[in-house]
């Protein structure tokens, strides 16, 4: 599930929910095909073919280090199509974007690598996106992080690669972060601690692989640039015709709709706050400040043409993973608003660059497993407890429909 401070933890049948969902997806992790040595799914061979490499390694600072590695590459018929360089106290890692032929396994770049004298040598594959060049990518993420608050956590993971970020709210009454953090963040080898801009921290992790000073930097820029611009929202927004005619308008939420999401769960049922919360109902309230934050993810709200909020939809970050979530106030319900904003997080989860989106449900609220079932796309579906979490495998025929709502342009 998302990630929570312990000052806003859900009530203990959620944490089950949680346990339950993280049980199902180590086991899933656990029976995922066979990989390649990178970790990625090793593809058949074509004859012919290339493939695109990631790969950074630690070369000391004296004439002809990297001559020599560049022509250990050479003998192993790949071609350098970028370098990054990455100074440290000591020697400097080197980061390359690599064309090799398809046949030649991730082993034997790293031992050709190693034997011309680098060390530290990590690799994996790199896809097309990774061939636009650093200044112009960094520009990018940054031009989309100024159009809109919720862009921060994906400009942070697209910058640094598979990584792990979690927001940590400023200790209750003190809006700001511990005095022990210093105002430029703190950098611990496969941690990063950043200030975040509404008090805080960003904490990000990546235990596969060290950060550097210069990544660290970048990000700090980011996070400053954020905390700069103050909360922002693209002003996107989009009226759409239910089947029995009425006109509704879908459009980004954030904190700022508290009221009236909570005015909202006043006219729900208990029964569909329960099914969407999983939890005591009288705890509803509590998650909204959390869901609606940009620091999160992003929220949908639907609202009739006397602009009150009648549906909710979240597109939760969790990591590698992807939450949405879904609530309809009854009177709304089974009139196709659920089924329309699923399909606008969907899009948007698309352009986040997401590979699945997850659903934590119960096995009883039919509806939210139908409008699952309407997105057209594969679904994998794992009862835990009596908990159901239903998972599509995003491809490219998604529903769109997003792009007014979304983010400044796409990844």
């Amino acid at each position: 599930m998302t990630h929570t401070d312990d000052n806003c933890r859900p009530a203990t049948s959620w944490q089950r929910v949680a346990a339950a969902f993280h049980a199902w997806r180590t086991r899933r992790q656990e029976h995922a095909p066979p990989t390649s040595d990178t970790g990625s799914p090793a593809p058949e061979t074509v004859p012919g073919a290339h493939t695109l490499w990631r790969m950074r390694t630690t070369v000391q600072e004296e004439p002809g280090a990297l001559a020599a590695l560049c022509g250990a590459l050479a003998g192993q018929r790949v071609d350098i199509v970028s370098l990054q360089t990455h100074p440290l106290a000591e020697g400097t890692v080197d980061e390359f974007l690599l064309r090799g032929p398809a046949d030649l396994p991730a082993s034997a770049i790293t031992t050709a690598v190693g034997s011309a004298g680098g060390t530290d040598t990590w690799i994996e594959r790199a896809d097309a996106h990774d061939l636009v060049d650093a200044p112009t990518r960094v520009l990018g993420l940054a031009a989309r992080t100024a159009l809109d608050s919720a862009e921060l956590p994906l400009a942070l993971r697209q910058l640094l690669g598979r990584c792990t970020i979690r927001s940590r709210p400023a200790p209750s009454g003190a809006g700001r972060a511990p005095e022990s953090l210093a105002v430029e963040g703190a950098l611990d080898d496969t941690v990063m601690r950043l200030r975040a801009p509404e008090g805080g921290l960003i904490i990000v992790e990546r235990p596969y692989l060290p950060f550097t000073p210069t990544e660290f930097a970048r990000a700090r820029a980011l996070v400053e640039l954020d905390a700069r611009l103050g909360p922002r929202l693209p002003h996107g927004q989009d009226v759409f015709t239910l089947a029995e005619g009425s006109d509704i308008t879908v459009r980004r939420a954030d904190t700022r709709d508290l009221e009236a999401a909570r005015a909202m769960h006043e006219r729900c049922s208990p029964r569909t706050l329960k099914q969407r919360y999983h939890g005591p109902v009288r705890d509803a309230d509590r998650y909204l400040n959390h869901l609606l934050s940009p620091r999160y993810g992003r929220t949908l709200a639907v609202q009739t043409a006397s602009g009150r909020i009648v549906g909710l939809g979240h597109l939760l970050w969790d990591g590698d993973e992807t939450e949405v979530a879904l609530l309809v106030e009854d009177a709304w319900q089974r009139r196709g608003v659920g089924a329309e904003l699923l399909a606008r997080l969907v899009a948007l989860a698309v352009e986040a660059r997401c590979s699945s989106v997850y659903a934590v449900t119960q096995s009883s609220n039919t509806g939210m497993v139908a409008a699952m079932r309407g997105l057209g796309l594969p679904l994998d579906y794992q009862v835990e407890e009596g908990t159901l979490v239903i998972t599509a495998r995003l491809g490219e025929a998604v529903v769109t429909g997003a792009e007014e709502l979304g983010s400044a342009s796409a990844p």
